[in-house]
């Protein structure tokens, strides 16, 4: 399957691309249940969503598009003279052999990917970040976001979605629009109108948009 992600085929039934959401789902929660055996909790976290980003890029370069992680420094004055603010990048996807973006200056025909295990209290972060990238690099910039799921159990039977679409779509109505937010492990809302306008499994990014995200 990542030999045929690689030709930018069309030809993909709902089968196969549930096939990719379930495996990268499986391997990532796998990661995460070793984690949660073996780590202490607290660091845990931080190893899982560096786990996933890991992960996410190692498919991006499987399918050959160029990527990299960067940290734009961008620049502001304070009373001990100029100092840097440092927004740090979770993936930028390049439709060039090598990624032209750096930490001056990101480049336009690029993409940032925002790398989450899940949007709860991340959401806002991604509008503001684009906002701010936009105003500093002074030109339109794609930004999407990749999450792994939006679920929250306690206990065997009692499972509720963290998912707060109504408030996604007050961001994307009255701040900005991404260009898309994509789950491995979609909540109910994502298939529902509108919010199935932004918002995608991540089998969709690979087998699709991302081919027409780059040469946008």
């Amino acid at each position: 399957m990542i030999e045929k992600l690689k030709t930018k085929n069309d030809c993909w039934d709902d089968s196969e691309k549930k096939l990719i959401d379930s495996i990268l789902y499986t391997i990532q929660q796998s990661i995460g249940a070793g984690f949660d055996l073996l780590v202490n909790q607290n660091s845990a976290r931080k190893h899982v969503g560096n786990r996933f980003e890991e992960l996410m890029k190692s498919i991006f370069t499987e399918m050959s598009v160029a990527n990299k992680k960067t940290v734009l420094q961008i620049p502001y004055k304070t009373d001990e003279g100029e100092k840097n603010y440092k927004c740090e990048n979770d993936l930028i996807l390049s439709p060039f052999e090598e990624v032209r973006s750096t930490n001056k200056h990101l480049d336009k025909n690029e993409i940032v990917v925002s790398i989450k295990t899940t949007s709860k209290d991340r959401m806002g972060k991604m509008f503001i970040d684009k906002i701010l990238l936009e105003r500093f690099v002074k030109h339109d910039q794609k930004i999407i976001g990749i999450f792994l799921n939006d679920v929250q159990r306690k206990g065997s039977d009692n499972i509720s979605y963290t998912l707060v679409s109504g408030l996604f779509m007050v961001y994307s109505n009255f701040l900005t629009e991404l260009e898309g937010i994509y789950y491995l492990d979609p909540p109910p809302n994502v298939f529902k109108e509108p919010f199935n306008k932004y918002m995608r499994p991540f089998s969709e990014l690979v087998t699709k948009d991302i081919w027409s995200l780059l040469s946008s």
